[in-house]
């Protein structure tokens, strides 16, 4: 008995990688259940291991009590019984009486198995839980095993397997007997039977950790993976940023002479990927997203909506849009902007306002224009200018003065115009809370703003704000010249005209 305990110990501890303790508590478990089933509790149980785990002893602990006041015989002991067993024994003292584990009932003994034998299916499945969980969100290398008739794959990935559903495989690849696949953990959890350990070939995340591994930079956080989006089989582009001025975020993924790439690409069997910078500038942004192709020009729409256009030469217009419009789809979802791709003519044709243009840099702009306004010929850009003050005078009132026609820098009026301001008298209306609202203005601004407003145009006020206003002796009420009585207390007046 003995030696098939501390085997059986010795077993689990070394096949099922299952704890010393954790053993050591269920077996504890389990005979106090046969106690609990034999004697009706469990309380007094005593369970004993020997040092080596050889041997295990189950004692019930009982107290002595005097013969006549001895009624629980499973957790008392009379005084005669008791000095038979130790000779010095007391009322009051506890002797521990040794129990013979075969002379539980059969049903107990039958009781105990069962319970040993799902306590065990729980731990191992526990164990193996806490075991692949860890590994959720992490790569892993398995083993092709079987494939299912809907197309799933069962992958030997040690001491489970784990599901490789046909959605998450990727179309390039195929696999035969006993062929090496490195997958995503994408999702770990309980089954009825045992364990459930989703894998992938097609998530994104997938590209994320073979970066890691290749390059160092990113391991080490110098360099930064913003976001990847990915088509699994097709491409992938991957916008990166370094936290060092001195490191290339690009060349650095990209590696000596393509090496680093090259390696990440044969783990995805060839899929492309694209490794482009990360700009804050969303017009920039969109510039890289939509590489390899060139993009000659980008025109913030709406930026509400984040929509734009991106207009590149009639050579690159395939290359931008991509086969079944992949490439310009990925940039989609990489930026989030919507994104036209146009060629020149096609956005000439296009009814949209150049002030689009103006409203975008005074949003974005940071001192230098973000689109290639040196791609405009000078003519158009002057007839494009005065197009532009001519809108703006239109919505100014005859009795108006145009801010236009100040001495104010362009940017400055562009600024104004985008929130609606084009007359020296919806300037002066605004308060200096509404002013602090316009974010694209600082204070300086401001004040360049009015000193040029203070010197080039004299201010009257009208002669009706100008009025004198009276107000009742009695009640304070607000009165006129023209009233012989207070409409609000009855008081009687009189003016004085000097």
């Amino acid at each position: 008995m003995a030696t098939e305990i501390g085997d059986a110990i010795r077993s689990m501890v070394a096949e099922k990688n299952i704890s010393e303790e954790l053993v050591i508590s269920t077996i504890e478990d389990i005979l106090r259940a046969a106690y609990k089933r034999k004697f009706g509790t469990d309380e007094n149980a005593v369970i004993e291991f020997s040092e080596d785990y050889m041997s295990v002893e189950l004692a019930s602990r009982r107290k002595i009590v005097d013969d006549d006041n001895w009624y629980n015989e499973v957790t008392e002991i009379p005084l005669s019984e008791a000095k038979e067993i130790h000779e010095e024994c007391e009322i009051g003292d506890e002797l521990l009486i040794p129990v013979d584990l075969k002379e539980f009932d059969r049903i107990s003994v039958q009781s105990a198995k069962q319970r040993a034998h799902q306590s065990f299916r729980d731990i191992k499945k526990d164990t193996l839980y806490s075991e692949y969980k860890a590994k959720e969100g992490q790569l892993i290398i398995g083993y092709y095993r079987r494939q299912l008739p809907n197309g799933d794959i069962y992958v030997d990935i040690g001491t489970t397997e784990g599901l490789l559903p046909r959605r998450n495989q990727s179309s390039r690849e195929s696999y035969g007997s006993n062929d090496k696949i490195k997958c995503y953990v994408e999702k770990v959890e309980k089954a009825e039977r045992g364990l459930r350990v989703v894998l992938s070939r097609t998530s994104p995340e997938l590209i994320r950790k073979l970066f890691e591994v290749e390059v160092p930079e990113i391991a080490q956080n110098q360099i930064d993976i913003i976001k990847i989006v990915r088509e699994a089989g097709y491409r992938s582009k991957v916008a990166v940023a370094s936290r060092n001025d001195d490191i290339d975020p690009v060349g650095a993924c990209v590696g000596l002479k393509g090496n680093r790439i090259q390696t990440i690409m044969s783990e995805i069997e060839g899929e492309k990927i694209d490794i482009l910078r990360y700009d804050t500038n969303p017009a920039n942004y969109i510039r890289n997203a939509l590489s390899p192709a060139q993009v000659k020009d980008v025109v913030i729409i709406d930026k509400n909506i984040y929509h734009a256009v991106a207009i590149v030469e009639d050579s690159q217009l395939s290359l931008a849009i991509g086969k079944q419009g992949l490439n310009v789809r990925l940039a989609n979802k990489l930026v989030d902007w919507m994104i036209d791709v146009k060629t020149q003519a096609q956005f000439d044709e296009m009814d949209i306002a150049k002030e689009a243009r103006f409203r975008a840099e005074s949003i974005f702009g940071n001192g230098e224009p973000i689109f290639e306004q040196e791609q405009i010929p000078q003519q158009e850009f002057v007839a494009t200018e005065v197009a532009v003050e001519a809108e703006a005078e239109s919505f100014v009132e005859e009795d108006e003065i145009a801010l236009s026609e100040l001495p104010l820098d362009s940017m400055l009026l562009k600024k104004l115009q985008f929130h609606d301001v084009y007359s020296v008298e919806e300037f002066i209306n605004l308060s200096d809370e509404e002013l602090a609202g316009f974010g694209d203005l600082n204070e300086e601004e401001i004040i360049a703003i009015k000193d040029t407003i203070n010197e080039y145009v004299d201010i009257v006020e009208d002669e009706e704000d100008g009025e004198t206003e009276y107000v009742c002796p009695n009640c304070g009420a607000s009165i006129t010249m023209d009233m012989t009585v207070c409409p609000s207390c009855g008081t009687g007046l009189a003016f004085e005209v000097e």
